[in-house]
């Protein structure tokens, strides 16, 4: 067994896939019409065949109460490995992306989190150790 897509729950589809691919650097994948909605996958450009993300759809109640909680609280919806933490920060942070967390070590890793103007806040890490 093995993993093959993640989720993110997002209220603006569109407007999650550019942040996701124009900002983050991700690669759109598959963007297919799912019903009223569609099926948005992206995957790392340094993987193009690995695990694909999916950019969900938050519409049912359950997803909005779930998210505002973890936001209410700081707590990252999830959390993507980049090389170089102080670097990615600096560059996003160059694009407008608004950090609720600057980079800070956190025992074997340094990380910091960012908010994806979709209704989540995400962890960015680098392993140190």
């Amino acid at each position: 067994m093995r993993i093959t897509v993640a989720s993110v729950l997002v209220d603006d589809q569109e407007k999650a896939l550019r942040f996701y691919t124009e900002v983050l650097g991700f690669k759109e994948k598959v963007n297919v019409p799912v019903g009223d909605d569609r099926w948005i996958t992206v995957v790392s450009p340094e993987d193009p065949d690995g695990v694909e993300l999916a950019l969900e759809p938050d519409a049912h109640p359950a997803a909005k109460t779930f998210k505002e909680a973890l936001v209410a609280d700081g707590i990252p919806y999830t959390a993507f490995a980049v090389g170089d933490v102080r670097a990615e920060h600096e560059r996003l942070r160059g694009l407008g992306v608004r950090f609720t967390q600057e980079p800070a070590e956190m025992g074997p890793m340094i990380s910091a989190v960012l908010d994806d103007t979709c209704g989540n806040l995400i962890q960015i890490q680098t392993f140190t150790g």
